[in-house]
Order: C-alpha cells, then structure tokens, then sequence
C-alpha cells in the first residue's frame, strides 16, 4: 500500500482494497458491499470539500462496471441505524475495523463529529446530502449523452484515439474540457492533472497547424499533429532489426502490443490468409513503394508525409513485404497498388489496431 498516495493514506488503502477485489472478482461476477446512506453522505461533503463538479458529486452508484464483472451497492438508501438494528436482531457477527473510531482521518472526523452536528441543527442532513449526490447523479448523466454525441462528432475515422481540433474548437470551453476527459477515461488512460487541460488549450488547440505540440503525463500523452489530436500511452519505437513472417490467418502481435489482422468487412478473420507469408518489419530507411494508380515506386518517407501519418507513429509502423523483398504494406493507411488490388478482390482488408493498457 502506499502511505504517500497523493490522497493521503486514506484513498491509499482504498486502492489497496479494490486492487484485492479485482484480483479475486471472475469475469461477470459481481462483487456486493454495503455501502449505506451515511457513507453516501460523508462521501458527498468529501467530494464538496474538494471542489468536485457534477460528476464528482453523484458519488456512489447503486451499479458499475467494476474489473471483468460489476460492483452492487443494494443498501445505498438505507440509515446505519437500520443496518444495526437487522445485524443485531438476526445476531450477525462482523468485525469493526479499530481505525473507524480514530478523528485523524477526514472520513472518520465527519462521521463522528461533523454529520452528529448537522444532525442537531438540520435532523434530515445526511437524507439530504444523498438526495444531492443523486440528482447530481441525474444531471452528471444528462451532461454525459451530449458528451458523447460531441465526441463522436469528434472522431476522425474509426480510430478513436484521434480527434479533430476544428471539431474540438467549435464546442464550448466547459463542454471540451468535458469531452476530453470523458475521451481520455473510456481509452482507460490516467486522468490529466489540471496543468494539463490548461496546456492543451494553450498549446495544442492554439498551435499552428504545422507545428508539432504535445503533453505528456503519468507514461501517457496528448500530442497535436495537424488537425488531430492523439493520445495514447508512450509507446518506444520498433527496433530497426525486428522482423517476422506473417500469413494473415491470425493476428500479428507487435513488439508495442500492437496488432495487425486481415479480415472482411464484417470483421471476420481472412481464414484463408495471403496466398504466400509475407515478412512483417520495421522500417530501416530508405524503402520505396509502387502506391495505386502510379506506375513507379515512391520514397516511403515522402508516402508518409502525404497520408498524414504523425512521425511518432513513423517510428512504429509496420511494414509488409512479399517474398522478393517489394514493399507492399506500411500500416494500414499506405497500400501498394498490387496489395490494394489484391484485397479488393478479395474483399478483405488489413487492420492495425492498438489496445488499451491493460
């Protein structure tokens, strides 16, 4: 557990906690805890405490999606008091953690001596407090479907790490700083720190078009490359020396964890692969490729300055050659005519798909 967790030692042992049930949870199992309407109250007052907007104060939820299953909080609406009351009566045995009487940390300090007297002044304070945290619920829910319709207005191509600034730009500043959160959680990348959203209003929805900006954060970042916006995890670069075979009727995992797969336009694996294997490489300079509708060979370097491909994603992209060394692939965006027609005909299509960190 790390007692210098940025949160204090509090949220430290929270995490400690929750890594220990996702360890143990199976896939679609559901894990139940009984959390009650004086733990949705303290956490509402904590979350006010520190500045939370909408999303932060809906607090708890009755259900989420929790590790490879869900997490169910039945008794959200039900007073400690109640819960005693059944445990006692039906002489239920449970431990009491000794650092729950202990006014040192913020939760305890508001359970024991905040919450008893509001209780005196205002005796409806703790329902109250969770009737907030609930229609916050509601209005956080609200603000997240137009979030997600302006981020799919958002999306370049299918590739959803990649976003359009003149798409960003047209939002306003509250609903964008929205957007980009909501982008950055559901590619399961780590929250940005407020530096962060201030760097990229300033420097990369600011920059101009040919300039190269960036932010980089807790082993992730959000570069600008022309119209785009990119975020992924640091990824290195592909060793000049790697080099594979590759027949096309399973995917290829790359030395980035990236993946390259051949299927038809439903998705389905090209079972029946390239009619001869093909060497899956990295660049090594100097590469040339015959594109559709030419009829010599052109510079790759200069192929990938014209197909936009960001030079971070240069250092990393694939390339596939035939058994006589022609170059026919590099990723997925730049096709040689010979390959382009070959999958035409087939009706298949090359993927270069890169996963969340797990």
């Amino acid at each position: 557990m790390d007692r210098h967790h940025r949160q204090g030692l509090e949220a430290a042992a929270r995490e400690a906690r929750y890594t220990a049930f996702r360890q143990a949870l199976k896939p679609e199992q559901v894990l139940v805890t009984a959390h009650q309407l004086e733990d949705q109250a303290e956490t509402f007052l904590l979350r006010a405490l520190r500045a939370s907007g909408p999303d932060g104060l809906a607090c708890m939820r009755p259900w989420r999606p929790f590790a490879s299953g869900w997490h169910w909080r039945p008794l959200l609406d039900v007073p400690r008091r109640d819960l005693l009351a059944y445990a006692r009566s039906n002489e239920l045995i449970w431990i009491e953690d000794p650092s729950n009487d202990s006014h040192d940390y913020d939760r305890n300090f508001l359970r024991h001596q905040v919450l008893p007297l509001l209780g005196k002044r205002w005796p409806r304070a703790v329902g109250a407090l969770a009737q907030s945290a609930r229609l916050n619920a509601e209005a956080s829910d609200l603000l997240l479907e137009e979030d997600i319709r302006s981020l799919h207005r958002a999306f370049l191509d299918e590739d959803r790490r990649t976003l359009s600034v003149m798409s960003l730009t047209a939002l306003s500043s509250a609903r964008r700083a929205r957007v980009l959160r909501y982008w950055l959680r559901d590619l399961g990348l780590p929250p940005l720190p407020i530096s962060g959203s201030l760097r990229i209003e300033s420097d990369l929805l600011r920059a101009r078009a040919d300039a190269s900006a960036g932010f980089a954060w807790s082993g992730a970042s959000i570069r600008r490359w022309r119209d785009q916006l990119h975020a992924d995890w640091d990824r290195p670069p592909t060793s000049p020396t790697w080099k594979t075979q590759w027949d096309g009727r399973t995917p290829l995992q790359l030395p980035d964890g990236s993946m390259l797969s051949l299927h038809d336009g439903t998705g389905n694996p090209g079972a029946s692969g390239f009619d001869n294997p093909l060497e899956a490489r990295a660049r090594r300079g100097g590469e040339r490729i015959v594109l559709p509708g030419r009829r010599h060979s052109h510079s790759l370097k200069h192929a990938l300055q014209e197909y936009g491909v960001p030079p971070w994603q240069r250092e990393r992209i694939p390339l596939l050659s035939d058994h006589e060394g022609r170059l026919l692939a590099a990723g997925t965006s730049i096709l040689s005519a010979f390959l382009k027609q070959w999958l035409d005909e087939r009706r298949l299509r090359l993927s270069w798909t890169i996963p969340s960190r797990s």
